[in-house]
């Protein structure tokens, strides 16, 4: 028998880790039924890596294009799905109101990011098991230490997510949309992914500092050429997630 005034069960807020995987499987599911979050993130690098690795279209200087190709579009992926694609999804969610409700919720502001940051990582897994596929099906032969592409897909998530989410929280949705698409198209082409860095002459050194050159080059060092631990590549997407993490963390706005 319970006293007078009290509940059962007891009503509050769950335990914040719940909270968190909760809101993580919901984003997920969001983010795996929208039309357009699948095309930016699934079909786009399909279609780049197929055409590329099958047509000489561009030079990729030594080896064959798939070796070249396949870690450029495995940074891809993760940029169009960490950046790009939660940028846009988030900025939306912003101007309809919803992280307005959120933020009546007990769920905190960082563990918003976290749990978007989740779901990121599990729908980076289903891109990165389909392009692995594929690639091999192309005769991508890649290795190299796998502990060293674990930390750069980790680092490189953690860095898109913080600046994506840093634009969709300052910014307004459509400027959101706009920024994210020109900064996609931008880095596609000057961010190492299927274009050689070594083309654009003298800019290449400050092209290299960039979080998709630093993901595609690190990459391609341990998976095409066997390189171990890239310190260089790991220090620049740590850079940029400190960075980014931090900034969307202060300056984030619910509405």
């Amino acid at each position: 028998m319970t006293a007078t005034g009290t509940f059962a069960p007891k009503p509050g807020a769950a335990p914040l880790p719940r909270m968190i995987r909760a809101q993580a499987a919901l984003e997920t599911r969001m983010l795996l039924r929208n039309g357009e979050q699948l095309l930016l993130t699934v079909v786009i690098p399909t279609l780049l890596l197929t055409l590329f690795s099958s047509v000489d279209i561009v030079d990729t200087g030594k080896g064959r294009s798939v070796d070249f190709l396949a870690p450029g579009i495995l940074a891809l992926a993760v940029m169009s799905t960490a950046f790009t694609g939660q940028a846009i999804a988030t900025g939306f969610e912003r101007r309809y109101g919803v992280l307005k409700r959120l933020g009546t919720s007990p769920l905190p502001r960082w563990a918003l990011m976290t749990a978007k940051t989740c779901s990121v990582l599990v729908t980076e897994v289903l891109q990165i098991v389909l392009l692995t596929a594929i690639a091999f099906a192309l005769g991508w032969s890649p290795h190299g230490n796998p502990l060293a592409v674990l930390l750069l897909l980790v680092l490189g998530t953690a860095a898109f997510s913080g600046l994506g989410l840093l634009m969709a929280g300052t910014l307004k949705a459509e400027a959101t949309l706009a920024a994210a698409n020109l900064v996609f198209l931008l880095l596609l082409v000057g961010g190492g992914v299927i274009v050689p860095l070594e083309k654009f002459g003298a800019a290449q050194e400050v092209l290299r500092l960039l979080p998709v050159s630093a993901l595609s080059g690190g990459l391609r060092d341990v998976l095409r050429d066997g390189a171990g631990m890239p310190w260089a590549d790991l220090g620049i997407l740590a850079g940029w997630a400190v960075l980014g993490l931090g900034a969307a963390g202060r300056l984030f706005r619910w509405e």
